[in-house]
């Protein structure tokens, strides 16, 4: 018996006698309603003082159906926990916010791949906080809680892509939390599964970043999640803030071995500072394998502003030729002075990296003199692209 032969069983024994339940005493309500209306029996004629009968019935029915559900509930408990002997065995190991899947042969993955029909039984594991493994196809969901040993199994019936859930609140990204199960035919996952990284495609460094959940909270193509997306990342200046004092940085060698075994030492403007330290956890081989990374692949993927500029609709009120539109022109005016009302008084402003950011942030804080003060806030920014916005205004000569 599977999982989900285990549970269904039992939802449809509870949703059926619900439903006994709520259609008897509606109909009884409704009957009582009718039957003994003030306009039908003004007077009560009744002269019984007890039933027994009624009052056994009323006793030993709801007896026996709560005896009935633990009877049900008892004998699924006890299928969801006694895992078949041949099962496969995985492990899952959750963090804030992404699942990581361990077989028995060290190859990790963010995906689940399982056998189609096949028992698989994966071990629960958390490094954090307290999070939940919930496949709803398959009927299981159990707590995945730090230092506690926990385990779920299951089969997949056909080939297909199953959800993961986590089902307990674990911070900001828990919602995004979510993995697949892949399954497929037991041959291809054989093959799957004697894949060596030499024979794969992925990068080693990219890899590790996978197995220690690093892309639950970092982008690897700009998009903004928990923290600083990855792309582009090599030579970035970045505002951070050092012991409580703001200032900006080179993203460089140095910061980038900081940030990994003292994460909160360079917390980056507007992240949270939610970052585990990963002393002890990388070796100094690994960590120069990810810096390596983050200089070539990763590092040389910029971010493309004048791409930005189109897509954000800026284009359609700065023009890139100095010809006057809704906006000011784009073309040379970084470094330039412009006059604009702050608080209501005018004064004059330099167009530098720091006016730029404001303009793009806050742009209702220093407008333009002569110009309408239209522009919407892009509070969906991230700073990574707020970063390419003002590098591909500053460099339009």
């Amino acid at each position: 018996m599977t999982t989900t032969e285990a549970i269904d069983p039992v939802f449809m024994f509870i949703l059926g006698s619900c439903l006994v339940l709520l259609i008897g005493i509606t109909a009884a309500m409704v009957l009582f309603v009718v039957r003994y209306h003030r306009s039908r029996a003004p007077e009560p004629t009744s002269q019984v003082d007890g039933s027994l009968w009624l009052e056994v019935v009323w006793t030993a029915f709801p007896t026996l159906l709560v005896l009935g559900m633990f009877y049900y509930g008892w004998s699924s408990y006890l299928t969801l926990r006694d895992v078949p002997p041949n099962a496969l065995q995985v492990t899952a190991v959750g963090r804030m916010w992404s699942w990581n899947f361990l077989y028995q042969n060290g190859k990790n993955s963010p995906k689940l791949y399982v056998p189609v029909g096949k028992p698989v039984q994966v071990a629960l594991e958390s490094k954090d906080v307290l999070h939940g493994f919930y496949v709803p196809a398959f009927r299981v969901k159990r707590d995945v809680v730090p230092g506690m040993k926990n385990h779920v199994w299951f089969v997949a019936p056909k080939p297909g892509s199953y959800d993961i859930f986590c089902s307990q609140y674990c911070g900001t990204s828990h919602s995004a939390m979510i993995a697949t199960i892949e399954a497929v035919p037991a041959e291809q996952f054989e093959a799957w599964l004697k894949e060596t990284k030499a024979t794969g495609a992925q990068h080693p460094a990219l890899a590790l970043l996978e197995k220690h959940g690093c892309l639950g909270c970092h982008s690897l193509d700009g998009s903004q999640k928990v923290g600083p997306t990855f792309q582009g990342i090599w030579g970035r200046k970045t505002d951070v803030k050092t012991a409580g004092k703001e200032h900006e940085i080179v993203v460089d060698e140095a910061y980038l071995k900081r940030s990994i075994v003292e994460p909160n030492a360079d917390v980056v403007e507007h992240f949270p500072p939610v970052m585990p330290a990963f002393a002890g956890v990388l070796t100094e081989e690994e960590i120069r394998l990810i810096i390596d990374y983050f200089k070539t692949s990763a590092g040389g993927a910029k971010l493309d502003g004048a791409k930005l500029a189109r897509e954000k609709g800026c284009l359609a009120c700065h023009s890139l030729d100095g010809s006057k539109g809704v906006g000011p022109s784009f073309k040379a005016i970084f470094g330039t002075k412009v006059k604009v009302v702050r608080n209501g008084k005018p004064e004059m402003a330099t167009v530098d990296e720091t006016y730029l950011k404001e303009s793009i942030l806050k742009p209702s804080a220093a407008v333009v003199d002569g110009f309408p003060p239209v522009m919407p806030v892009e509070d969906d920014l991230s700073p990574d692209e707020v970063s390419a916005l003002v590098q591909f205004i500053k460099e339009l000569k």
